[in-house]
């Protein structure tokens, strides 16, 4: 859920996923060594591009559950580290 004091972040968020290339979720992944397929690559790209918003107002578990029907096991399992590590910092 959005509060008031989150729609600046909201907004730089958002500001971000407009500007964010495949080769920037490479680039990230790769330093993080996680090796994805192309195939892999396209669905975290669509999956930013289209459903921030959604996932931003609290609609975590849904699409996490579409991401883990999608991805292989091991790749599941890093977003969902990723996910979490970012999460607990907030």
């Amino acid at each position: 859920m959005i509060k008031i004091g989150d729609n600046m972040n909201h907004f730089i968020i958002q500001r971000y996923i407009n500007q964010l290339t495949k080769e920037d979720i490479i680039n990230y992944t790769n330093k993080q060594n996680i090796s994805l397929t192309n195939k892999e690559i396209d669905i975290i790209y669509y999956y930013i591009k289209n459903k921030s918003n959604e996932f931003l107002k609290g609609n975590h578990e849904e699409i996490l559950q579409e991401l883990k029907q999608k991805l292989t096991n091991s790749t599941y399992k890093k977003i969902e580290e990723i996910y979490i590590m970012y999460k607990n910092k907030i």
